[in-house]
C-alpha cells in the first residue's frame, strides 16, 4: 500500500544513524525484516529509496525506520527534516523475514545491517517465541553500534537471545570481541551454527565474505538467509 504520514519522532542512534517514526496505518501489515520504499523532496524532485522497517509488527502505533547518514543527497535531505514533515511511503516488501518458523536462528549484521536483525530481535521478544537467538553484530567502533542500549536490555531480560558485538577498530579499553567475522568468532560465539538459520545482511562485500565463509565452514546453502543492505 502506499500513504502520505508525518515524521512525529526522530531518534539518533549513533553520531550518523537515526530513526524516522510516524504513525501506522491500521490496514498496514508486515513481517519482521521487510522494508518499504521512503519517498521525500529531494533538491526540487521527489527521490525514493528502499528502507528497512526496524520497528516491529508488534509495535502497532508506529512504524520506524533506521538510515545511516552518508552524505549523499537523499541522506543529507532526510537528515534536514525534522517531526511534522511529510514521507510517502509504499510497501512493505522482502523475504528476508521471520515470523517464529525456526526454533534456532543466528543474525549477523555489518553495520546498519542490524536494521532487519533489531526488527526481528523487538518481535522475538514482544512475541516470547522462545527462539534461541544469537545476533553477532560487527561495527568499526563502539561508538558505531546502533541500538546497544536496546539490545543489552534484551539480551539481560531474555535468556534465549544472545547478543555479540565485535568491532574491527576497537579501542584499547573495549572489553568484548574484536576483528572482522570469521571462522574462529563465529566457532567461539556460535558454537552450534550448524544447528541454526543463518540470517546475513550487510554492506555488499561483508555479505558475499559472510557468505563464503559460512559454506566454507560446511552450513548448507539453504539455511543461510541474506538481504542485501537496504538504504545504505
Amino acid at each position: 500500500m502506499e500513504f502520505e504520514a508525518p515524521i512525529t519522532e526522530i531518534i539518533p542512534q549513533t553520531h550518523d544513524v537515526k530513526s524516522f517514526r510516524f504513525e501506522r496505518p491500521e490496514d498496514f501489515e508486515y513481517k519482521a525484516g521487510q522494508y518499504f520504499f521512503v519517498s521525500i523532496p529531494v533538491a526540487g524532485d521527489i527521490q525514493r529509496k528502499p528502507l528497512t522497517i526496524s520497528s516491529s509488527p508488534t509495535e502497532k502505533g508506529f512504524l520506524e525506520f533506521t538510515k545511516k547518514l552518508t552524505g549523499h543527497e537523499f541522506s543529507n535531505a532526510l537528515d534536514a527534516m525534522e517531526v511534522g514533515d511529510v514521507l510517502t511511503i509504499n510497501g512493505p516488501y522482502g523475504r528476508f523475514t521471520f515470523e517464529g518458523e525456526f526454533d534456532k536462528i543466528a543474525l549477523i549484521s555489518g553495520g546498519i545491517g542490524i536494521t532487519p536483525m533489531i526488527s526481528i530481535c523487538r518481535y522475538c521478544s514482544d512475541k516470547k517465541t522462545g527462539t534461541d537467538l544469537i545476533i553477532l553484530s560487527s561495527n568499526k567502533a563502539a561508538e558505531d553500534i546502533a541500538f546497544r542500549e536496546e539490545l543489552e536490555e534484551m539480551d539481560n531480560e531474555h535468556s534465549n537471545l544472545k547478543v555479540v558485538h565485535t568491532l574491527t577498530r576497537a579501542d584499547d579499553d573495549w572489553p568484548g570481541c574484536k576483528g572482522r567475522i570469521c571462522d574462529t568468532i563465529i566457532m567461539d560465539y556460535i558454537p552450534d551454527f550448524m544447528d541454526r538459520v543463518i540470517y546475513v545482511c550487510g554492506p555488499p562485500a561483508m555479505m558475499k565474505a559472510t557468505e563464503e565463509l559460512l559454506l566454507n565452514m560446511g552450513v548448507p546453502k539453504e539455511q543461510i538467509k541474506k538481504e542485501a543492505l537496504v538504504g545504505f
